[in-house]
């Protein structure tokens, strides 16, 4: 009977939604118990709140300094050693989790499965190759801790009304010193985050240039919405590289994805493929994203956006 341990991803003392998303993949496993590590500086605040998510057995509160900061190789020490108890390690497929889980299961001496999008047995999941393309059944090695990271666009949040016990845990692993914090260089925003927002509008080449960008945050302050960008605009300079969203960016289902200036390349459809609704707005209507996009308006950005924004207000 499959036994699992997830690993929260947090900051600022709040739980990322993606952790809930752990949880919806763990439970199609049918585990005899599913429990979630939060470690941090300070982990109480950040474990109420995950034994809140329905499904899940216990939450580890391991409080240690040197988690104040999410560091991969100060981390993956202690979740391996926790691991020991548990026939599988999950973690969510975000930088977070990218980072950390090749870690943990190299310390376990066992292979990684990576973007987990469906369960079909206990050591057998499905996971996407060549940019979304195609899609390959692997199996995890026998014998071995399954070690894996879930594709958060392909599961929905487990939900609320849980009340996991809270169990504060001391874990006795050698982190390395040669590893250590020096600074965290982000950008500042007042939008909903990029990976976790149910909204986003997102620019592309035919945005033009940097100044001209101003039309799409404004258009996604309109909404409520996370700004991202296509590889082409981050490329040509227009946005800072977190804003990128496709497969060698973000990886994002919101509930409203609208494409502004963006052609479609396949790199950015893979990062888009599992939205609820696409909307795409460009002048080329020969455009590939029109073929995924559920409504479609062909025309100038910079005549359309104000118009919709004066038909919003």
């Amino acid at each position: 009977m499959a036994k699992v341990l997830i690993v929260a991803e947090h900051l600022d003392g709040k739980l990322n939604a993606a952790t809930a998303k752990c949880v919806s993949a763990a439970q199609a496993l049918s585990p005899e118990a599913i429990d979630i590590v939060v470690l941090a500086a300070d982990p109480a605040a950040v474990a109420a709140e995950a034994a809140q998510i329905a499904g899940v057995a216990r939450v580890l509160a391991v409080a240690n300094d040197a988690n104040t900061h999410a560091i991969a190789q100060v981390l993956a020490p202690q979740v391996a050693k926790l691991a020991e108890s548990y026939s599988h390690v999950f973690g969510p497929s975000t930088t977070f989790g990218k980072d950390v889980m090749p870690c943990v299961a190299a310390l376990l001496g066992t292979a990684q499965v990576s973007d987990v999008m469906a369960v079909e047995g206990s050591h057998v999941f499905k996971r996407p190759i060549y940019a979304g393309n195609a899609i390959v059944t692997v199996e995890a090695p026998a014998g071995h801790v399954v070690v894996a990271t879930v594709r958060t666009a392909s599961w929905p949040e487990a939900a609320r009304g849980g009340s996991a016990a809270v169990e504060t845990v001391s874990v006795e692993a050698a982190t390395p010193s040669h590893t250590r914090y020096v600074g965290l260089a982000a950008g500042k925003s007042d939008r909903p985050d990029l990976q976790s927002a149910r909204r986003v509008v997102s620019g592309g080449r035919g945005v033009g240039s940097k100044e001209n960008f101003e039309i799409i945050y404004k258009f996604a302050d309109k909404l409520g919405a996370a700004v991202g960008a296509s590889r082409a605009a981050v490329d040509a300079g227009y946005v800072p590289n977190e804003l990128q969203v496709g497969q060698t960016g973000k990886i994002i289902a919101p509930d409203l994805y609208v494409a502004i200036g963006i052609s479609g390349a396949i790199q950015h459809l893979t990062g888009i493929k599992d939205a609820g609704t696409i909307v795409a707005i460009n002048k080329d209507a020969e455009a590939a994203i029109f073929e995924i996009a559920d409504i479609g308006l062909v025309g100038d950005l910079f005549k359309v956006l104000p118009e919709l924004e004066a038909a919003l207000a």
